[in-house]
Parts: structure tokens; C-alpha cells; sequence
């Protein structure tokens, strides 16, 4: 497909069924999403207008909804791809060269026939490089790319711009260059892959599986290898709520030792009963031993082994609560998980910055508007960032005026769950 028929067929709804899927059937939103994907192709051809041949993908970003830090453990998480997604304009050739340009990003390029330099990349191109190497080594031959991606999914706001890239990079190289061969969930670990050896963050799985998979995703990592992957639908507002995001604009600068304490903290925990994590623990063994465990481990260490064992169980509740039609239960289910994130886990602000209490700020207020109504909850790593709210669709209006009002215009965002992971929008 050229330049002009892409644009073609975006205008004249040739992708209007595939748009309703990802972004709902609101005529606003629908007109927003052609003119965005118009501008995509636009600027694609501006930067290489060499290139004949074009294709369209999109990545989602997620939220998550139950499992606050068990992933790490090889716990349970609950989760979702939202309708927020980063999108890509392509054309494959066989340069051997990756050209990607990166609305916001400076545009870089990798060289594929000297792979010894990839390990060399930073940022961005890093992932990118962490991702062409996986695949090579698996076997599959890459020619090389011209890449223009832009995205919704903003760095920072909570709801993993990361692993939207990194799914749309590894979901654009296995449809053309492997045939589909490697599917959702190696998409998700070649993403975790690049994320981890390549651009040195020690991520989880979650946020990659959930972007990739999409629609509600429950995930058992206790065979991180092999985790247990399940996807469902349930449309809340059929329900009378919808999911709201509030970007607290507090800062993720230097958190990076807050994370480390908690994962440091539960294997600290792990390691007394001669294992790595705590799935592996018994949660009988470990009240039992809270006395014996005092000698060798911090009191925080034990109650956030405690928010483990109470939020792993608790994620499996809340996908069977949903798969069952059973919001009142789900609802209060999300409300000990918010509860258990402040009291146990301890992950509302940093005890190094206790002036700074955004998160705790944003659940107050939230809890004020909502007085006994939906739910709230610390939303993601935490310290900073973002909280998620189940809304009354009925004063979802009041309730986003008002974060907006304390946080910034366009602080809080209404959401809705994407059905699919990556996806080619071009695919006949």
C-alpha cells in the first residue's frame, strides 16, 4: 500500500471497523483517530519519501488492576490493555538497516549486519537493538525497516509507554519477517529481553504480556518461562463504571532505590525459607515464622511479604469476581488492594521525600467524591505517577473535572479496555 492510498483509505473509512474495535464507536473520538493516523502517514512520507510500500501497526499501552508488585514474585497479576496505544507507519526493505524516526525522540538508525554494535545502543535504539537480536538469534532473517511512530501512551503517565514500543517493534518483525511464528506471549518476554539486557531496566513481564495479549489478561508467573496467560472481556460501563487514570505529575525521578527496597525487601523474606520469592513460600510457614524471621529481616520486609501473599490471592478473586459478573465483590476486592498498597506495601510516596504525597493526596480526594461508590487504588509501581479509579459512569464528568482541577488539565483520563494486543491495522 503507497502513501496515497493509505491516506485514502483512512479517510474514507477504510479502516473504520478495525478503529471501533481499538478506540470504541464515539464519532469524536473516531474523527481524532483518522486525522492521527493521516498526520502518522503524512510525516512518514515526509521522512522517507523513498519508500513505495507502507504498513500500519499499533500497540497498546495497559493498566494495572490487581497484583500490585507480585509479578516480581511470581505472583498473579490482574490486567488490561486500555485504548491508549503507540502507532507505527512502516516500510520493510532489505538494506540491513533499522531507520526509525520517533515523534518527540531524536531519530537514530541501527545497522543489522554488525550486531556486535548493537549492545552499544542507548535508550530507544537499545530496545530496538534488544529486540532485532532476539529474533536473530531465534533464527529469523530481518532486512531491515523504515520506521515514523507516534503515541498516546505518554512516558511517565503510569500506563507503560515502553511496553506499547516494545510490542509494536516486536509485532511489526514477527508479521513480516517470521510469519506470526512467535506470537503474543514471546513477543511480550523478546520485549522484557530488550527492556532488561539492553536498556539495563529490571522490569517484570506484566506490562509487556498485558499490551501484547490484550482485553483483560489474569497472569500466573509462577513458571516465568511458561506463565499461564488468560484473556476475557468485561465492559464495565455495561456495568455503570468506567476506569479513570490521574496523572499526579509527581516526579519518578530517583524512585529507582524505592522499587529496588521492595522487591529486595520480599526475597529478603524468600531467602530465610531457602528459596528466591515468595510464591514459593508457604503463607502458613510464614506467620508462623514472623517471630524467627524478626532476627534476619526489617519489620517492612515482613509486612510487605504479608501484602504478597494477601494481593497475590486477591488478584485471582477480582479475575474470577469480573469473569462471573460480580462488580459489588470486584469492587471491594479493589478496595483492600488500595488499602493493603498504603498500609503494607507502603508504596504511596517516598519515605525519602515524605513532603511529596501526591499519590496519597489524589486517593483522598478520589475517596471524598466517591464516598462509598466505585473504588480506588494506588495504580502501578507507586511512590509517584499515577492512582486508578472505578467511576460511576454517572459522575465520572464531576469526578474528572475535579482531579483536573487539583492536578492539571488533562491529568485525568477516562479509559476504556482495548480487546487485541499489537496489531497490523493493514492486514486485509
Amino acid at each position: 500500500m503507497n502513501i496515497l492510498c493509505a491516506l485514502q483509505e483512512i479517510k474514507y473509512n477504510g479502516f473504520i471497523q478495525k478503529f471501533k474495535e481499538l478506540y470504541g464507536s464515539d464519532e469524536t473520538v473516531l474523527e481524532y483517530q483518522k486525522q492521527r493516523y493521516i498526520d502518522a502517514v503524512t510525516k512518514f512520507g515526509k521522512y522517507f519519501p523513498q519508500r513505495e510500500d507502507l504498513r500500519i501497526f499499533s500497540a497498546s499501552g495497559r493498566t494495572e488492576i490487581g497484583g500490585n508488585h507480585t509479578d516480581h514474585q511470581h505472583g498473579c497479576v490482574l490486567a488490561a490493555a486500555v485504548n491508549l496505544d503507540t502507532i507505527a507507519v512502516v516500510s520493510f526493505h532489505n538494506d540491513g538497516i533499522i531507520r526509525v524516526h520517533s515523534e518527540g525522540y531524536e531519530p537514530f538508525s541501527i545497522n543489522l549486519n554488525n550486531i556486535s554494535e548493537l549492545s552499544e545502543k542507548t535508550g530507544t535504539a537499545a530496545i530496538v537493538s534488544g529486540i532485532a537480536v532476539s529474533f536473530m538469534e531465534k533464527g529469523t532473517e530481518i532486512g531491515g525497516f523504515d520506521l515514523y511512530c507516534t503515541s498516546d501512551v505518554k512516558s511517565g503517565s503510569g500506563i507503560s509507554s515502553s511496553a506499547a514500543f516494545e510490542t509494536l517493534i516486536g509485532t511489526l518483525i514477527d508479521t513480516y519477517y517470521n510469519g506470526n511464528a512467535a506470537g503474543a506471549v514471546e513477543i511480550a518476554k523478546i520485549g522484557q529481553f530488550a527492556e532488561n539486557v539492553y536498556f539495563g531496566k529490571n522490569s517484570g513481564l506484566m506490562d509487556q504480556t498485558v499490551s501484547s495479549v490484550g482485553g483483560l489478561v489474569f497472569i500466573d508467573f509462577f513458571d516465568t518461562e511458561n506463565p499461564k496467560v488468560e484473556s476475557f472481556s468485561f465492559d464495565f460501563e455495561k456495568y455503570g463504571y468506567c476506569i479513570c487514570i490521574t496523572d499526579t505529575k509527581s516526579s519518578h525521578d530517583d524512585l529507582t532505590d524505592d522499587y529496588s527496597a521492595i522487591r529486595n525487601e520480599m526475597e529478603s523474606v524468600a531467602r530465610e525459607f531457602g528459596t528466591t520469592h515468595l510464591r514459593f513460600v508457604s503463607e502458613a510457614a510464614f506467620y508462623n515464622n514472623i517471630p524467627e524471621l524478626r532476627q534476619n529481616c526489617s519489620d517492612r520486609a515482613i509486612i510487605r511479604a504479608a501484602h504478597f501473599f494477601e494481593e497475590n490471592t486477591r488478584a485471582k478473586l477480582e479475575a474470577t469476581a469480573l469473569k462471573e459478573g460480580n462488580i459489588e465483590l470486584f469492587l471491594e476486592l479493589v478496595r483492600k488492594s488500595g488499602h493493603s498498597s498504603a498500609t503494607l506495601l507502603q508504596n504511596q510516596y517516598s519515605c525519602s521525600a515524605p513532603e511529596n504525597q501526591a499519590i496519597t493526596l489524589a486517593i483522598m480526594m478520589s475517596r471524598k467524591l466517591l464516598e462509598d461508590n466505585g473504588a480506588v487504588r494506588v495504580h502501578g509501581g507507586g511512590f509517584a505517577g499515577t492512582i486508578q479509579a472505578f467511576v460511576p459512569v454517572n459522575l465520572a464528568n464531576e469526578y474528572i473535572n475535579e482531579m483536573n482541577r487539583i492536578f492539571g488539565e488533562g491529568s485525568c483520563i477516562k479509559m476504556r479496555i482495548r480487546p487485541v494486543g499489537g496489531i497490523e491495522i493493514t492486514e486485509e
